[in-house]
């Protein structure tokens, strides 16, 4: 029987999203196991997206990538988010002033997505993190951030199921490291990310707070472990909090 209604635009949204967060493609029997559809589901939707140019393939791997329809209406929508006006000139001063790679992020429902990045100028960095990618509330650096000044009960709300919440990242991000992380994120006021996502790989990151006092988003960097011992911390983590300030006043915006 044919998939009907909102049904199947849950269905579109959602491989729209996987093949999003990963810039060299999905394949098929990827999207066919992430997804949780059958093969001929999956393979339907996916030929009807790139008909419409929503989806286009990769004649190097035959991968499934993002059709050039959805440039068109991203550049669209993007005169709605201003956020490269509102972020991208604190980003560059990160990068400038700590040599890693910054990034801007926030949060919808229950994950946080990276929206604008801006590379350092430190040759050697992470690829943890890039425009499009996806992590659960309270993984990695930007998603701890934010977490950990959400209100006591929504923040219970995800840990009380965190290993459901945290998925394939539920092994380094255990209910008991999440908890001290969340913590000391609220004690200090920025969060330090010890190579959980990927070993070596470290993160910093500060809430952006909107005009009610709800985190929002959150300003990160990402680097080698070596560029995150404890004598630099507290520099890098004043410079994001700098920061993360400046862009929370301009999402309050002048008061009437």
């Amino acid at each position: 029987m044919q998939v009907q209604g909102t049904q199947v635009v849950g269905r579109v949204a959602q491989l729209l999203r996987l093949i999003g967060g990963r810039p060299a493609g999905a394949s098929t029997a990827w999207l066919v196991r992430e997804s949780g559809l059958t093969r001929p589901t999956a393979h339907r939707i996916l030929t009807a997206l790139a008909a419409e140019g929503l989806l286009d393939t990769d004649p190097s791997n035959g991968n499934w990538v993002l059709g050039t329809e959805l440039f068109l209406l991203g550049s669209a929508a993007s005169t709605r988010f201003p956020f490269e006006d509102l972020a991208r000139p604190s980003l560059r001063r990160v990068a400038e002033e700590s040599g890693e790679s910054a990034f801007y992020s926030i949060r919808r429902g229950s994950e946080t997505v990276c929206l604008l990045r801006e590379e350092g100028s430190f040759p050697v960095r992470s690829f943890v993190l890039r425009e499009g990618v996806r992590f659960p509330l309270g993984v990695a650096s930007a998603g701890t951030a934010i977490l950990a000044f959400l209100p006591d009960d929504e923040q219970d709300a995800f840990l009380s199921r965190w290993a459901e919440h945290a998925g394939e990242f539920a092994s380094g991000h255990t209910e008991a490291v999440v908890r001290r992380q969340l913590a000391e994120t609220k004690l200090r006021g920025y969060s330090v990310n010890p190579g959980l996502v990927l070993e070596g790989s470290w993160g910093m990151g500060a809430a952006v707070f909107d005009r009610n006092g709800t985190p929002v988003g959150a300003v990160s960097i990402t680097g080698i472990e070596p560029r995150f011992r404890p004598e630099r911390q507290e520099f890098l983590g004043r410079l994001l909090l700098e920061e993360a300030y400046r862009i929370s006043a301009r999402l309050e915006g002048p008061r009437g």
